[in-house]
């Protein structure tokens, strides 16, 4: 386990983990990106109700994405068992 120090929002944070320190400063600087913009969009001094705010807003991302992965993995194994009846058709065909 080691020691990752990110800055969110002009404050300093130790972050400890095993993930690969470049991939956490990723999410540090696309939870930074975020929360500029939700500053943008929703001026308020109050630091943790922004904090808040982006947290929703990547959370409902994060939903959306799922939803969205979900509903093609199903679309997916639809066509998947449309296409075995196909192959099925054909080879009782070719008997």
């Amino acid at each position: 386990m080691k020691v990752v120090q990110i800055e969110v929002h002009g404050q300093s944070y130790p972050i400890r983990t095993e993930l690969d320190p470049r991939y956490v400063q990723e999410l540090a600087d696309f939870v930074e990106t975020r929360m500029a913009l939700a500053a943008r969009s929703s001026p308020s001094s109050d630091v943790v109700g922004l904090a808040i705010l982006t947290a929703l807003n990547i959370t409902d991302e994060f939903f959306r994405a799922r939803t969205a992965l979900s509903n093609n993995s199903g679309d997916l194994a639809a066509r998947a068992e449309q296409l075995e009846k196909i192959v099925d058709q054909a080879l009782t065909l070719a008997e």
